[in-house]
């Protein structure tokens, strides 16, 4: 089975696609804003525990950004079959692609209106 030149293009395009994804969960997910969360909502003292106000609950900022991250990817484990679905059968994944970077941009630079210290 030989492979024609727009079939290499498209394995060398999700490749890429690939390992940005890969590359952005390691970085920023796993290491970056674990340490910028905790940092802006904590009091700079290692002895004690910090708390954040969640909807009028007091929670353990840890524990709200490890429930966080659970529930987002509870949330992407459901609507992306749903999603890439919709995105295959109407054609028009470069538009879910880009809508779904500006939806990331525009969380990340939500970031800055976090109050910092504890609540």
């Amino acid at each position: 089975m030989t492979i024609n030149k727009a079939e290499k293009k498209l394995y060398r395009a999700w490749s890429m696609y690939d390992w940005a994804n890969s590359a952005y969960n390691l970085v920023i997910t796993a290491t970056i804003f674990p340490i910028y969360y905790l940092a802006i909502s904590g009091d700079g003292d290692d002895s004690t525990l910090d708390y954040v106000s969640f909807f009028g609950w007091k929670v353990i900022n840890s524990a709200l950004l490890n429930y966080a991250l659970a529930f987002a990817y509870l949330v992407i484990a459901f609507l992306s079959p749903i999603l890439s679905s919709i995105a295959d059968y109407e054609g028009n994944k470069k538009r879910f692609m880009q809508l779904f970077c500006y939806v990331g941009s525009g969380a990340c630079v939500g970031m800055y209106f976090f109050l910092s210290g504890p609540s």
